[in-house]
Order: structure tokens, then sequence, then C-alpha cells
């Protein structure tokens, strides 16, 4: 039986695997749920791939507090090339559960795709791993290591900070970063970059206390109006990120993405226009973006005729490869000071940072995985970027300069990743275990 139809066996009984998975509320927030769900979490993951072969797998606990499980599998000659599978088994919060069609921590099919917080990012990756090991049984001729951390949707660094103090425990000669995804179902992909961030909070003083519009306004500075003006300098009429000092005019080079699919991925609204003067793929992956994330001011219902004194906004920058995320930083803030009126008082805050991520493409481990892509999905691998950050990827890139760090997965535009009604297409599972299968048993013989 060859490895296809093998994983096609495999799938029948993976809905209730990742049903069983997705039922464990892994969010690595105690302020919003128990830790024991993490630890149950890391717990099912260590089971099963102890049950393939990672007979050391274990827990390391990180400096974050979360638990990593870590593992290796020798292959069968030494010298063989070894592969570091990562991937998280933390989730995001279901956030606003009213908006949820069906229960987010209980996997259910509706419309061919199955529901549920976690069922892409990253439990299905992680299913995908498994399918792939299964359907290879004891043929893997390379050697495996694992490390499936449990904080990463947190951001607290503990993974980075783990590989840092044990940097020999997960050397590998290629990493696969099973936390990305395709353009779009069945069209295969690996990420080459990811943005990096900076996210701050800029906070506006005018005067000491509130004061009544109708006997101090006209003359008074209003500190929400100055942080408007000042937020409002941030884009041109067009939508350009116009941070002083940012790179606005780079393009990308890989795979495009249509408008059109990009409206409907996004759900953007009859008539309202996408952003900036270059393609969806230069503005979501080769220049500087910046959101607003939220404004402290305030609400209309209970306002009153006042002006306001103090304002803050947090603001997200993402910043792309070729910019140093401290020399995007400095920019911004540098921006924000000279496009503050009438000399309000202006604090930025730096709420964290992260820098941009480009991988290594043409090596050995890339060909491998572009061939068992291009062979599991039936159409040649893309390259993409990705406007979200992975720090890891640049840890790993830093303390192993020689490996090749690919980042694939299950998660396409339509599985809602961080929002409500995740979702994953069965398919994608199927395939991208394929290509992870054909790959660990061809790469040991690609020319490199």
């Amino acid at each position: 039986m060859d490895i296809r139809s093998r994983i096609a066996d495999l799938m029948r009984p993976a809905q209730g695997e990742l049903a069983e998975f997705v039922a464990i509320r892994s969010v690595a927030d105690p302020r919003q749920f128990p830790p024991e769900e993490c630890a149950r979490a890391a717990h099912w993951v260590l089971e099963k791939f102890a049950e393939l072969g990672f007979s050391d797998a274990r827990l390391e606990r990180t400096p974050d507090g979360s638990d990593a499980v870590v593992g290796s599998r020798p292959g069968p000659d030494p010298d063989a090339p070894t592969v570091l599978l990562y991937a998280h088994y933390d989730v995001q919060p279901p956030l606003d559960d009213a908006a949820w069609r069906t229960p987010p921590f209980e996997l259910t099919e509706v419309g061919g795709r199955w529901y549920g917080r976690g069922s892409a990012d990253c439990k299905g990756n992680i299913l995908a791993h498994l399918i792939a090991l299964r359907a290879l049984g004891d043929d893997v001729p390379v050697n495996l290591k694992l490390v499936v951390e449990g904080s990463e949707e947190q951001g607290t660094g503990g993974l980075e900070a783990f590989v840092e103090s044990h940097p020999d425990l997960l050397r590998a000669d290629s990493i696969l970063v099973c936390d990305t995804g395709n353009a779009a179902v069945g069209h295969p992909a690996a990420t080459v970059t990811l943005r990096g961030m900076v996210n701050v909070v800029v906070t506006v003083e005018a005067m000491a206390s509130e004061l009544h519009s109708g006997m101090f306004g006209g003359a008074a500075p209003d500190a929400l109006a100055a942080l408007i003006s000042m937020l409002g300098s941030l884009r041109d009429k067009h939508g350009n990120t116009t941070v002083s000092g940012l790179d606005n005019a780079q393009t990308w080079t890989g795979a495009p993405y249509p408008p059109e699919q990009f409206r409907d991925d996004a759900g953007v609204l009859e008539g309202v226009s996408l952003l900036g003067d270059g393609s969806v793929s230069d503005m979501l992956w080769a220049r500087p973006a910046i959101t607003v994330l939220g404004i402290d001011c305030p609400a209309v219902t209970g306002s009153t005729a006042s002006i306001v004194p103090r304002a803050s906004a947090r603001l997200n920058l993402r910043v792309p490869p070729g910019t140093a995320a401290a020399d995007a930083h400095t920019a911004l803030v540098t921006h924000l000071r000279a496009a503050a009126p009438w000399g309000v008082h202006v604090t930025v805050d730096l709420e964290a940072i992260g820098s941009p991520f480009q991988a290594e493409v043409g090596g050995p481990a890339f060909e491998a995985i572009s061939a068992a892509m291009s062979e599991a999905y039936g159409r040649p691998m893309a390259t993409l970027g990705q406007g979200g950050s992975i720090p890891l990827c640049n840890v790993f890139a830093d303390t192993y300069p020689d490996a090749e760090i690919i980042l694939l997965g299950v998660e396409e535009p339509l599985a809602l990743i961080h929002a409500p009604n995740e979702s994953v297409e069965p398919s994608e599972i199927s395939a991208l275990a394929e290509s992870l299968a054909l790959f660990l048993k061809h790469y040991a013989t690609t020319p490199g």
C-alpha cells in the first residue's frame, strides 16, 4: 500500500482523535482557563509521539513556566540528516462564545469543515505530524527530533529562552515549523518571510482635568483631538503607512495574492477599497503596516460635554524583512512625537517587539519539501509571506545558522485562526501529512 492510501485509511479515525484534542481547553492563560488543561494537552501530545518511537519523549519546563514536549527518534543511519518537527499545543482563547456558530471546544463538522478552537492552529498540524509518521511506520531514513511547545499564543517566550539555553538539544539540519499554511485550500505553499512587530501605547496629555466644552472649548487643547490628528498622520489617503523613516516602496517577488480572493478571505464589504498603492502581496508581506488596536477615551454612552484632558491608543506596527524591528520602533516614536500638535505631552511605551524573518531557500530540505508538496497536492508549491510574527524562527536561525527552516501547515485563510469559528479543511490535514511523509522519506537522498 502506498503512502497516500495509508493516509486515507488513517484519516478515517482522525476526526475523533482531533475532537479529543480540541476538547482540551489548552489556553495558556491561567486568568482565563485552569493550567491543568495545558498539562492535559502536553501529556496527550507526549503519549501520542511516545507511541511512534520517541521513546525519550518528556516534558521540559521552560522559563515562562510552560511545558514543552521534547523527544527524539534515531533513524537507521546516525549520519543521515536530522529533522526537527515543531508545533504548539496551546490555543487562543475563544473570545466571544456568542460569536461561535458551534461550541468552541467541541469539534463539529459543518459543510465538510471541522470547527473548533485549535482545529487548525495548531492541533491540526500536530495531527498531520502524527498521521505522517504512522503512514511511514519504520520507514523513516532520517533522524528525528521533536518539540511541541505550550505558550506560543501567549508570546511569553518560554521556548525561545529554552532553545537559547539548551542549544544542542534541538540542533538539526532542517526544522519544519508547522504553524502556517497555504494561500487557499489545495494550493501548497511554504512561508518564506514573516513580518516583525512593534506594539506601543501612545498617551497624550494636554490638561490637568476635564473642562466644560461650553466654557473652555475653542481655546483649551483637546487631548483626544490631538491623538486623532497624530493617528491620522500614520496613513495617507490611499491607506499607505507613512511612518517617517520606513520604506514603503518594497515589492513582493513570490506568489501573488489575487485582490478578489483577498476581498473574499477578509470579508471586505461591497464598495470598500483595499488599502495601499501596491499589490495585495506588497501590502501584506513586503511593506510596513500600522494598525490602531484600541483607544482609551470616553465612551459614546455616558460621555459628557467635556474636553478630554488625556487619551491613549495602542498601536501595532508590522515590520517587513529588511527593516530592523528596533529601527522601526525608533521611527514610530519619532513620528508620533513630531506629529503631536499644540505642544501636548506625549509618552510612548513599548509593549512588545519582534524581528522579521526571512528563510533561506534553495537548499536540499527546501527542494525536498517543494517536491513532496507538489506530489501530494498535484500542483507546484508556491512561496508566501505571512503578516504574523513567530519570534521563535529568529531564535532558531540565530542558534542553528546552518539549519534550513521551513514554515508550512494547514492554516489557510478560511481557517479563521485566532477568530471565532476557527475551522480546518480535512483535506489540508491529509495533504500536509502526505507532504511530510514524502519529505521524511526522500530528504536524505536529495542532492545538496
